[in-house]
């Protein structure tokens, strides 16, 4: 981990030669989910391949870009496209993002997935609020020498997503009159999906979606001291009594029809803090 900051701090350079502002937030977008950048006044665009230290994003739906600009009057930084375990990448590369938009002033962490819903009360294209997260990934992106540069050692995961601003997403939807609920992730390394007997296991266990990113970030924001909130699309419905064969252009299409009810609740948190901000 000794490497991160001097890295984060090359990519920092990078991309403030292009875009000199300080972002509230920083938003990862998951598969089938980059149009939200649509809702952005960008400013500069830079592709991951011209910011140090950056990694390529090689899977469909991820454009592998940085957006920055502006979303309901606060400056934003987004990725469209991240990265993942099952491209081959070590964690502590594949979340050096997070610890980027640290660096250049973010307080919060917006990051949204696909996932497999696992809760029989879920329908294709709902949102889930994450609440909490369960890491069967088999690894961590702290491990290694800490830098106290960077955060502490042993950072405390008893609250990783923030509770206020996932009552306010689950208001928001509310009064927009679309499903959202309030569940528990489980990031697993992929890239295959789950057998009906995994499915069990991970419902078993206090799982309502599964999915295959996210937590490698999160543990990062947390460390990195960043509110966070994570958002999912249920894309595919893994009930193991009824499962049928995953189908990758059924998986991006829903994501991208519910794209407009993600859109309103990233729209929605943006304003709440700017509101915040005011006051």
């Amino acid at each position: 981990m000794l490497e991160l900051y001097d890295q984060s701090q090359s990519a920092c350079a990078a991309i403030r030669s292009k875009w000199n502002r300080t972002p509230h937030a920083g938003i990862i977008l998951g598969t089938g989910l980059g149009g939200l950048v649509e809702e952005i006044k960008v400013e500069a665009t830079l592709d991951y391949e011209s910011i140090p230290h950056f990694l390529k994003s090689t899977v469909e739906g991820h454009r592998g870009r940085l957006v920055c600009g502006e979303l309901a009057g606060l400056p934003i930084i987004a990725m469209e496209g991240r990265f993942h375990m099952y491209e081959g990448y070590a964690l502590k590369q594949l979340t050096l993002p997070v610890r980027v938009f640290q660096a250049l002033g973010a307080e919060l962490l917006i990051v949204s997935n696909a996932v497999g819903g696992m809760n029989p009360n879920y329908r294709l294209g709902d949102i889930m609020v994450i609440d909490d997260h369960i890491n069967l990934m088999g690894d961590n992106p702290l491990i290694g020498i800490n830098d106290d540069r960077l955060g502490p050692r042993f950072p405390d995961m008893s609250a990783p997503y923030d509770a206020t601003l996932i009552d306010a997403a689950l208001e928001i939807a509310r009064r927009a009159n679309f499903a959202a609920h309030r569940g528990v992730f489980v990031a697993v390394p992929g890239p295959n999906l789950e057998t009906r007997a995994e499915y069990r296991f991970l419902r078993a266990i206090g799982a309502d979606a599964v999915g295959m990113s996210t937590v490698p970030e999160v543990i990062v924001a947390v460390h990195a001291g960043l509110r966070t909130l994570g958002l999912s699309v249920v894309t595919d419905l893994c009930l193991p009594d009824a499962l049928e064969p995953a189908d990758v252009a059924k998986i991006i299409a829903v994501a991208n029809s519910a794209e407009p009810r993600l859109r309103a609740l990233v729209r929605g948190i943006l304003e709440y803090e700017a509101g915040s901000k005011v006051t």
